[in-house]
């Protein structure tokens, strides 16, 4: 069995700083250790699930996986595990379930958007095609289904209702708002649909499948759903940096596809003559890069953009995502659980741009 090319802590760590910044203090070394153990063994479970004796199954099923992978879902699963019984099978197998969901959904995210990399290797369909990314990652679909099936009614209904809400979040990104719809708010939902409703799912596993207290259920999803959208509108202002080796990414690839992100929203927003000019050149840049252009003609407007204050706006947004997840903890205990979540909301916003 092949694994993942790093331990699952060390990564953690190097990726989000967890081991100074989220377990820190003795109580919270020796939850760290726990944590660890448990993503170890969401590590062996993934890597036995991906397995195929399909050859070309088990090569692209396996990709994205062996290119590495921040593991924040099951790593959530596993924290939060600690609040009940602790990292029991049916916790890890639930955390192994969404992160083949969320590996999955790379698979066709990738694909809607044209992405050319991810985890620093070439996008899947750059390797296979479309046609053979999409089948990998419905593949990966119908195996977190048959985990979560293992567990019984509750687990499906969770798989379901997750799996419902990054479909309808992936529809409305490519619809679009409607006429007379807020751009933001029906940005800040998609988010929600797309990166919150799948976190917020990890969050409520390690509650439900730890047998933990069930009026920490709410405030645990709450906290998942919000820390989520955080997530993600620090990914819109990474996905602007200069230094691809730091997101994995060519810098924009978003923006350059014709999706739009918070920076890119805000900056519409703006009523200021240079404003307006920056947006102009970005819409013409997309025009023309979706009728062939070289893609690199958007690199000035978007080093631009990385300075601009709607960027910057985007960073203060993601602060108050942060502080609302935080603050959905409240009847939670204290101690090192509630402690490393809330050092987690405040690392998964600041993260280096």
């Amino acid at each position: 069995m092949t694994r993942s090319p790093s331990a699952p802590g060390a990564h953690l760590a190097s990726r989000l700083g967890l081991t100074e910044r989220v377990f820190a203090g003795p109580s919270s070394r020796r939850l760290l250790k726990t944590v660890e153990d448990g993503l170890d063994r969401v590590e062996t479970h993934l890597g036995e699930e991906l397995h195929s004796t399909d050859a070309i199954a088990d090569a692209t099923s396996r990709y994205l996986y062996e290119a590495g992978g921040k593991r924040v879902r099951p790593m959530l699963t596993v924290l939060i595990s600690q609040l009940g019984d602790g990292a029991t099978d049916e916790v890890i197998d639930a955390a192994s379930a969404l992160e083949l969901t969320h590996l999955g959904s790379l698979y066709h995210d990738d694909v809607m958007d044209g992405a050319d990399v991810r985890r620093g290797v070439p996008a899947a369909q750059s390797v296979w095609g479309n046609n053979i990314a999409i089948l990998t990652g419905d593949l990966l679909f119908s195996r977190a289904s048959q985990i979560m099936a293992r567990l019984g009614e509750r687990a499906t209904k969770l798989q379901a209702d997750t799996f419902e809400r990054l479909v309808l979040g992936q529809m409305h990104e490519t619809v679009g708002p409607g006429e007379g719809d807020d751009r933001v708010a029906f940005y800040l939902q998609v988010l929600a649909d797309k990166t919150g409703s799948l976190i917020a799912a990890a969050a409520q596993a390690g509650v439900l499948f730890s047998h933990a207290p069930l009026e920490f259920e709410q405030p645990v999803l709450e906290f998942g759903e919000k820390v989520g959208v955080a997530f993600q509108l620090l990914d819109d202002v990474i996905d602007l940096s200069a230094d691809a080796d730091e997101t994995g990414k060519v810098p924009g690839t978003d923006l350059r596809a014709g999706v739009p992100t918070m920076p890119y929203l805000l900056l519409a927003r703006r009523e200021d003559a240079a404003s307006a000019e920056l947006l102009g050149r970005i819409d013409g840049g997309v025009a023309l890069i979706a009728d062939g252009a070289d893609p690199a003609l958007l690199d000035g407007p978007l080093a631009e953009l990385r300075e601009h204050a709607a960027t910057a706006q985007t960073l203060d947004l993601a602060h108050e995502w942060a502080d609302d997840a935080v603050a959905a903890l409240a009847p939670l205990p204290r101690g090192p659980v509630r402690e490393a979540l809330t050092r987690f909301a405040d690392a998964v916003t600041n993260r280096s741009r």
